[in-house]
C-alpha cells in the first residue's frame, strides 16, 4: 500500500510542477509584454513632447533640399526673415550663401512643369503598359490546340 501512495504522490507532483511552470511562464510573458508596451507609449509621449517643443516659437525652418553627392546636400533654412543656404556633408556645415527671405513665402513653392525627363519616363511607361496588354490580349485570342 505504501508503493501505490508513493506513485499516487509522484504523479501528483509531476502534473502540478507543470501547472507551476505553465504559470510562471505566463506570469514573465506578461510583465514582458507590460514592459515592451511601457516602451511605446513613452516613446510615443516623447515624440509629441519633442514636436510641440519645436512647434512653439520655433524660428527655424528648413525650406529646401538637395543631393549633391551620397554625402553631400545643399540645404536652405530659413531664420526669422533670412536664408541660409548651407553645404552639409560627413560632419561639416559650411554656409554658402545669405539672402533675405521673399515676402511671398508663405505660398509653398510648387514645380512649374515636369522635367522633360519624368515627361519621357511617363509615355515610355505608358507605351510598355499598352503593349503588354495588347500582347496578353492577342495570345488569349489564339485558339488554343
Amino acid at each position: 500500500m505504501s508503493v501505490a501512495t508513493t506513485s499516487t504522490s509522484v504523479d501528483a507532483l509531476s502534473g502540478g510542477d507543470a501547472l507551476i511552470g505553465m504559470a510562471v511562464l505566463g506570469k514573465t510573458a506578461a510583465a514582458l509584454a507590460l514592459v515592451v508596451a511601457i516602451i511605446l507609449v513613452c516613446t510615443a509621449l516623447l515624440k509629441r513632447w519633442q514636436q510641440h517643443r519645436y512647434d512653439h516659437g520655433a524660428h527655424l525652418r528648413v525650406v529646401g533640399s538637395t543631393a549633391i553627392g551620397s554625402r553631400e546636400r545643399v540645404v536652405v533654412v530659413e531664420i526669422e526673415d533670412t536664408w541660409l543656404v548651407l553645404a552639409v556633408s560627413g560632419g561639416k556645415v559650411s554656409m554658402l550663401h545669405e539672402r533675405p527671405a521673399p515676402e511671398d513665402r508663405a505660398a509653398p513653392i510648387a514645380e512649374s512643369s515636369p522635367s522633360p525627363f519624368s515627361q519621357r519616363f511617363s509615355s515610355a511607361l505608358a507605351n510598355h503598359r499598352l503593349k503588354r496588354s495588347g500582347a496578353q490580349h492577342s495570345t488569349d485570342s489564339q485558339p488554343k490546340p
